[in-house]
């Protein structure tokens, strides 16, 4: 998956399949996770949100199942 590179002091890059409604975030100390079953609106949310590291916090972790990639 392709990831776009964010201005955070978290995270790194990001990136979303809207086909399999996967998304890969990528942060600032190395590590990437993949969330599934993530709604586009989400995303777009993610993108457009002012502290992107806030975001994650508030509206993704703990909310969708994910996994380490590495």
């Amino acid at each position: 998956m392709e990831r776009t590179p964010v201005v955070s002091s978290n995270l790194r890059s990001v990136g979303y399949d809207p086909a399999t409604r996967s998304l890969e975030i990528e942060f600032r100390m190395g590590r990437l996770y993949l969330y599934s079953s993530v709604p586009q609106t989400v995303y777009h949310g993610l993108m457009e949100a002012p502290s992107k590291g806030q975001y994650h916090h508030r509206y993704i972790l703990g909310r969708y199942r994910y996994q380490r990639i590495w």
